[in-house]
């Protein structure tokens, strides 16, 4: 149940009861940064329940992302950006609710921004492009407009991805992305984490967040599809407003089926993966040794001490 997420320069890693950030400085120096893990499951065990765990628990590792990308970013800050002073929001906000109270507030912004701009993306902007589409073919079947959605979706993921990829800054993180995924499958294996173990191990890991959101686009459209068979909405906006009705129910949904594929091996579990598994054709790229000493160390700080606690 070991997972990460690539960061600038650096790598997070969660485990089972503690979550570590370690991070290349530009001196080549490492810095660390590891806390307890408190779960949501245990401060509200009715939340750990099979489909309500998912949305939350979704919620809870964005959150952790993004406040290590936070940490991340202060050893790699913009040029000129040592020198600049705080804006008088930054200070306005240091000054009304202190580091620590501000920290939550631009981490919750993130993510309110975040979410919005992947379902406006990803969710609201097919289903425009489609109703567009469908405007001179009044007579267009239902389920042929299901079937557009889908493939918009996955167009406009699947480029996005690959536009991301071939940026400078997100090739590097993307590197990182893959020391993650093989320091991760060392440890699986059973094999001391070395550099030359990790160096032998696979980059594309099938319970990678990339397969993740891919599962979830597609689940989105085997849902919307029976739900629209019984609700056939064809104006635009209820059409947009029912996909984001159904969002939580697909992530629910997603989060069970990928639990489910991440503790077996089989044809079926093969199948399942192996879109996802293509897609990090263009989000992990082979590491260099320092990145998988940075993916080695993040990941022996967060193994817990009784052995098959961080089981599946």
């Amino acid at each position: 149940m070991i997972g990460g997420q690539a960061l600038i320069e650096g790598i997070m890693m969660l485990g089972p009861e503690k979550k570590a950030v370690v991070v290349r400085r530009s001196d080549g120096g490492l810095e660390e940064k590891v806390e307890d893990r408190v779960l949501i499951k245990d401060k509200y065990p009715i939340l750990g329940l099979p489909l309500l765990r998912g949305v939350f628990n979704f919620g809870a590792s964005l959150g952790n992302g993004i406040r290590a990308l936070m940490f991340s970013a202060e050893f790699y800050p913009e040029e000129g950006e040592e020198e600049a002073e705080p804006s008088k929001f930054e200070a306005w906000l240091e000054r009304h609710l202190g580091s620590e109270k501000m920290t939550s507030v631009i981490v919750a912004l993130a993510m309110v921004l975040g979410v919005a701009f992947s379902v406006a993306l990803f969710v609201l902007l097919p289903t425009a492009l489609v109703g567009g589409l469908a405007i001179p073919f009044p007579a267009m079947p239902m389920w042929v407009r299901n079937l557009l959605e889908g493939v918009a979706r996955v167009v406009i993921f699947t480029a996005y991805l690959m536009l991301c990829s071939r940026t400078k800054d997100m090739r590097r993180v993307f590197q990182y992305h893959g020391a993650e995924h093989k320091t991760i499958f060392c440890y699986e294996k059973g094999l001391p984490l070395t550099v030359e173990n990790v160096r032998k191990q696979p980059r594309h890991h099938p319970r990678c967040g990339t397969s993740f959101l891919f599962v979830v686009i597609v689940a989105s459209v085997l849902v919307s599809s029976v739900v629209f068979s019984f609700l056939p909405i064809t104006n635009v906006f209820g059409r947009m407003a029912m996909h984001v009705v159904l969002l939580p129910v697909v992530v629910s949904l997603t989060y069970e089926l990928n639990r489910w594929v991440g503790g077996h091996d089989n044809l079926l579990t093969r199948l399942l993966t192996a879109p996802g598994l293509w897609l990090q054709n263009w989000t992990t790229f082979e590491p260099e040794d320092g990145m998988i000493e940075v993916g080695i160390r993040s990941l022996e700080l967060v193994l817990p001490d009784e052995a098959g606690k961080d089981a599946w």
